[in-house]
C-alpha cells in the first residue's frame, strides 16, 4: 500500500518565507506520528523561494520532502458558507483533499464542517468568532493550522466549544491559513 503524502502549504511573498517555525514543527510531529521518523528536517533548506510576488509553496512530503513548487496565488473571494455535518478525520494535512472536497456544497463558496455537534473548520481554513471581547477559535479543530497555533501561543486566541446556533452571539468572524494569514471577513452570510 502507498502511503499517503503530507502537505505542507508556505506563504512566500517577493522571496520572504513567513511562518516557517510552525510549518516545521507541524511537519516534524507528522512524521514522527505516522512514520515513526524522528529526524528533525527544516524545510526552509528546500526552499529556492521566487524573489518577486506572492507564491503559494507546495511541500510535499512523507518520510523525506518529496516535491516543492511554487504556484502564484490570488485569494478567492468567500462570502457565503454553508455548515455541513461531518464525521471526518482530518488532523493530519494530507495532498490528497477528496474526502473534503465531497463535503462542498453548491449554493455556497465555502462551507464549514460541523462536527460531534461543534464548529470546526472550514475546508481551507481555521475559523475564530469574536463575542466583543476575545477571538475564540474551535477546542477541536479538523487541522491545527500554523497560523491558528501561532496565535494561541501568542495568546490572541483563547479555545471552546462552538455550536451553530452560538454564532449569532459572536460580533465578528474570521478566517486563517498560512497564505491569508488572520482574515476578519467583512462580508459574508452563515447558512444553517
Amino acid at each position: 500500500m502507498m502511503q499517503q503524502q503530507l502537505l505542507e502549504t508556505i506563504r512566500i511573498e517577493n522571496g520572504k518565507v513567513h511562518n516557517i517555525e510552525w510549518h516545521n514543527k507541524r511537519c516534524n510531529k507528522s512524521r514522527l506520528e505516522l512514520f515513526n521518523v524522528n529526524k528533525k528536517i527544516d524545510l526552509e533548506e528546500f526552499i529556492k523561494p521566487p524573489q518577486e510576488g506572492l507564491y503559494r509553496c507546495r511541500i510535499l512530503y512523507d518520510k523525506e520532502v518529496n516535491l516543492v513548487e511554487y504556484l502564484p496565488y490570488s485569494p478567492k473571494s468567500i462570502e457565503t458558507f454553508q455548515i455541513v455535518k461531518s464525521n471526518l478525520d482530518y488532523h493530519y494535512k494530507y495532498a490528497n483533499r477528496d474526502a473534503l472536497n465531497t463535503l462542498l456544497v453548491a449554493g455556497a463558496d465555502e462551507i464549514i464542517i460541523e462536527k460531534e455537534g461543534f464548529l470546526t473548520d472550514t475546508s481551507i481554513a481555521n475559523i475564530a468568532f469574536y463575542d466583543g471581547e476575545q477571538w475564540f477559535t474551535p477546542q477541536k479543530p479538523l487541522l491545527e493550522g500554523t497560523v491558528r497555533e501561532k496565535l494561541l501561543s501568542e495568546g490572541f486566541l483563547n479555545v471552546r466549544n462552538i455550536k451553530s446556533q452560538e454564532i449569532k452571539n459572536f460580533s465578528h468572524f474570521a478566517l486563517m491559513n498560512a497564505m491569508i494569514g488572520f482574515q476578519i471577513q467583512k462580508k459574508y452570510t452563515i447558512k444553517h
